[in-house]
């Protein structure tokens, strides 16, 4: 007779995200994992097949919470500007509160890059953004709030790659008055 599951695979998988958060992927060790999830070496195989599984399993839980909380503000905005302020301000306050943490993704892309399942993954989520945000800035132009010479795919691949420099430049600690010099200039696309 098989053995019930004694642990939550989700909350697993959330407790795994924020180690590899904050350790990143080669500092988090199979011990390491066993550890915080506290569970034996033969659950974790059986819940998860490895580490890599885990990591990007994690990465994929990462990236929906994320996409979530983007086309959320961006779905409820009845204006693009305030609606793209809310968006990176939210993330220059957490990159203030704990610039060791970062975005994971830009982690995953600076990290483990050069593996195919986690390249794909990190390529995955930067589109979902930027999908995202160009939809928006659709929705705002016709609306008359973008002028009309203004592409919102174009303003939407500068703002995500905005965001990915914004959540580097967090984890460099250059301060406040530096991301927010950056984010003056970045808004003025918008104009």
């Amino acid at each position: 007779m098989a053995r019930i599951r004694e642990f939550d695979v989700d909350q697993a998988v959330d407790r795994a995200m924020d180690l590899f958060w904050r350790r990143g992927y080669a500092e988090t060790s199979l011990q390491d994992l066993l550890k915080e999830l506290s569970i034996g070496s033969g659950s974790f195989y059986a819940a998860f097949g490895s580490k890599e599984q885990l990591y990007l399993r994690a990465l994929d839980r990462y990236s929906a919470l994320q996409a979530d909380d983007l086309v959320k503000i961006l779905e409820q905005a009845t204006e693009i500007r305030p609606a793209v302020r809310q968006i990176l301000g939210a993330m220059i306050e957490a990159d203030l509160a704990d610039p060791t943490r970062g975005c994971l993704v830009v982690n995953t892309a600076t990290e483990c890059g050069n593996q195919p399942p986690a390249a794909e993954r990190v390529a995955a989520a930067m589109r979902h953004v930027e999908s995202s945000l160009a939809g928006a800035l659709e929705r705002a132009k016709s609306r008359g709030e973008l002028s009309a010479d203004k592409n919102p795919v174009e303003l939407a691949r500068f703002l995500t790659t905005f965001v990915q420099g914004l959540r580097v430049v967090g984890q460099a600690r250059l301060g406040r008055t530096f991301i927010e010099d950056a984010l003056t200039v970045a808004m003025r696309a918008l104009d």
